[in-house]
């Protein structure tokens, strides 16, 4: 058994549930701590069940329930240093012994989990996505992209399941109420990742592997799920790919997906 479901995913709050038979995490917390709770009830799965929070950045979007999800289940956290510093407030509500430190690009393990985290553009202190390993199977989360480059892609390579972000379309943003400046941040080499990236990614990768994608992280005012899922399909038959080859899912931020079984 190796499952993954998305909790919450979007510009609103982002929080991803991954199990074994013997361990269960959560990557971010990024809603209040109720709606996490809830959803994790729904599941028929306790909090205090969970093994591990694993942070990818300090955003609220990312860690707005963490705190108070640590201190009242006593859930040990892990996070890079840096991204420890840039959220005293978060720190703060979290006991010493459950604040736990990685290290880019080195591996730590959680149950029966392996864990890489590896560094992604984006505008926060020490940003990363990570690898997830069970078994000989590797799963990859990777949102908040300002760009994809050959060290993204060559940490994405193996993976049978991602949850990729696919923030954006151009011209929406573009024609958007944001103010410019705004505008330029998302779309800048440190800020999200567009639907065409996205779709770009996902063909590449498809030659090492790939099997099953969520789109994640969508915005929700630059963007539609049904967009963001018709740009990657176009892409994929741009390169000629059969789409129904792989499974392409779109995670909602309102509501939980649906349970991933991602064994091969």
């Amino acid at each position: 058994m190796f499952k993954f479901r998305s909790l919450y995913s979007g510009s609103s709050g982002n929080s991803l549930f991954v199990e074994t038979p013997n361990t269960k995490i959560l990557i971010d917390a990024g809603e209040s701590a109720k709606k996490i709770e809830t959803a994790l009830n729904n599941m028929n799965i306790s909090v205090e069940d969970i093994d591990a929070i694993l942070v990818t950045h300090e955003h609220s979007d990312h860690v707005k329930g963490l705190g108070t999800l640590s201190k009242k289940f006593q859930l040990p956290v892990y996070a890079n240093q840096e991204t420890w510093d840039a959220m005293p407030e978060i720190s703060s509500k979290i006991s010493e012994v459950n604040q736990n430190l990685f290290n880019i690009n080195e591996n730590f393990d959680i149950g029966e989990l392996k864990i890489t985290p590896f560094s992604i553009p984006h505008d926060a202190a020490n940003p990363c996505g990570f690898n997830i390993y069970y078994n000989d199977q590797k799963i990859s989360i990777a949102t908040d992209l300002g760009h994809m480059d050959y060290s993204i892609i060559k940490n994405l390579e193996g993976s049978s399941f991602i949850l990729l972000e696919s923030n954006y379309d151009p011209n929406i943003l573009k024609c958007s109420r944001y103010p410019y400046s705004l505008k330029q941040r998302i779309a800048g080499p440190n800020g999200h990742l567009s639907n065409e990236a996205a779709g770009k990614t996902i063909s590449y990768l498809l030659n090492s592997g790939l099997k099953n994608v969520m789109l994640g992280h969508l915005s929700k005012e630059n963007n539609f799920p049904e967009l963001a899922y018709k740009t990657v399909i176009d892409e994929l038959c741009n390169n000629n790919f059969d789409e129904n080859k792989i499974k392409i899912g779109v995670a909602s931020r309102l509501v939980p997906s649906e349970i991933l079984n991602l064994e091969a």
